[in-house]
């Protein structure tokens, strides 16, 4: 059996789980069509939706772009170590479930802020034989502490890949994502690599309106951005092609079936 390690206890979690408040992990396992949800979950689910009926093929395009970029970076870039933060709700095909079906030493960290979601990460995510997985209960406002315990199970000194999938938005511009990003990025060694993927603000009229319905109901709110804003996330990286770009466009896999335009931009880049 793999190797497992958790930063809290479920008791711990379940403590400060309140149900009674949307959650945007909550939401999106309800989108996806996930059991791990609650009633207001599903009211801000269901109202985001009539404003903004692209989120669903959105959310379901931005699982599927990070299979597809987490396949690449084990199966052809050659990296063995992923951190992916915001991982929320587990769900098909998850960051070690890819990486190590490509290359089972892999060696993987998620981390998360919802108690939900660190309950069901100990119960489901586990490891292969060869590699490692860990679960740190942190936010991204403090990446000192999640770069800290992150290097119990990664090694630093080697090229990790990034995943900030889904988890940017939870940050509004005056809590300086961009700041925060770029003191992960400066912990990388060369030849790591940073996944970004947030909804945009500047593809779809509907997208602020669905931001700030979405808003109402959730206990933290989310932040919709432009495609300039997500490129300043890569400032000094090497941006794999096809660039900035939707869900959808990123490398998809020839034969899948076709996946709408989705009110996202998604990069994946490299660090020389």
């Amino acid at each position: 059996m793999g190797e497992w390690a958790a930063e809290a206890t479920d008791g711990e979690a379940i403590t400060r789980l309140d149900t009674g408040v949307a959650h945007i992990a909550r939401v999106y396992d309800y989108l996806l069509g996930g059991k791990d949800n609650f009633a207001s979950d599903r009211v801000a689910g269901d109202e985001l939706v009539k404003v903004m009926p692209s989120i669903v093929p959105g959310v379901r395009g931005c699982r599927g772009f990070l299979v597809r970029v987490v396949r690449y970076l084990a199966a052809e870039a050659g990296i063995r170590q992923f951190l992916d933060i915001g991982t929320g709700l587990p769900t098909a095909n998850n960051t070690h479930e890819t990486a190590q079906q490509a290359a089972p030493e892999s060696r993987v960290v998620y981390v998360d802020n919802d108690p939900l979601v660190l309950v069901h990460a100990r119960a489901l995510l586990t490891s292969s034989p060869q590699g490692k997985t860990a679960y740190l209960d942190a936010d991204l406002r403090d990446p000192g502490k999640i770069l800290e315990e992150a290097a119990d199970t990664l090694d630093f000194s080697r090229p990790v890949a990034v995943m900030l999938v889904g988890v940017l938005h939870c940050i509004p511009d005056d809590g300086d994502p961009w700041g925060i990003v770029d003191q992960i990025v400066a912990a990388l060694s060369p030849g790591s690599y940073l996944v970004v993927g947030q909804p945009a603000n500047d593809i779809q009229a509907e997208a602020e309106e669905g931001a700030a319905g979405l808003n109402d109901r959730l206990a933290e709110p989310v932040t919709f951005r432009t495609r300039d804003q997500i490129g300043r996330f890569l400032n000094g990286l090497e941006i794999l092609e096809p660039g900035i770009v939707q869900y959808p466009h990123w490398r998809p896999d020839p034969d899948a079936e076709p996946i709408p335009d989705t009110p996202a931009w998604c990069a994946v880049a490299r660090k020389n």
